[in-house]
């Protein structure tokens, strides 16, 4: 078993933000354990400008991102033990937030799109295919959620 640590730091700022009428900045710190910091925010699709910021990451751009990053390391590992050099990779990796079953605000699909480059021999597209299968398969975050994640190779 391991344990994964993350900080999201936020502060009011000073007036004239009002806090109890809902006029402040969602703008925050999130930092991770190896040191890594990056800043983040509510998404402006949510909270609208000013109170949002979109240049920083908002919680459904990182659950985006920890689904196709998890694929990506997953995939790559699996390609250098069945002998695939991989020389580039690229997500353009997209989430839907919609009502659910139940009637909730979530991200309901995600779907990603790799588009894969390798040196050297070139695995047919079936090879290709069973690679991101065991790839989604084997990945932590796709295994955590109920979201439906899809995987589009882009060839």
């Amino acid at each position: 078993m391991a344990t994964y640590h993350a900080e999201t730091l936020w502060e009011r700022t000073a007036p004239p933000e009002d806090f109890l009428k809902n006029r402040y900045s969602r703008r925050h710190l999130l930092r991770f354990d190896g040191g890594a910091e990056l800043p983040g925010s509510s998404s402006p699709h949510v909270v609208p400008l000013p109170w949002s910021d979109a240049a920083a990451v908002d919680p459904e751009e990182a659950f985006v991102a920890a689904l196709s990053s998890c694929h990506m390391l997953w995939f790559l590992s699996i390609a250098a033990r069945q002998g695939w050099c991989v020389d580039r990779y690229r997500d353009a990796a997209e989430g839907v937030m919609a009502r659910d079953a139940q009637d909730r605000m979530a991200m309901t699909l995600v779907t990603l799109r790799p588009e894969v480059r390798f040196g050297g021999a070139q695995p047919t597209p079936e090879q290709l295919h069973a690679m991101h299968h065991e790839a989604h398969a084997e990945c932590f975050i796709a295994n955590s959620v109920k979201t439906e994640v899809r995987c589009e190779p882009v060839a």
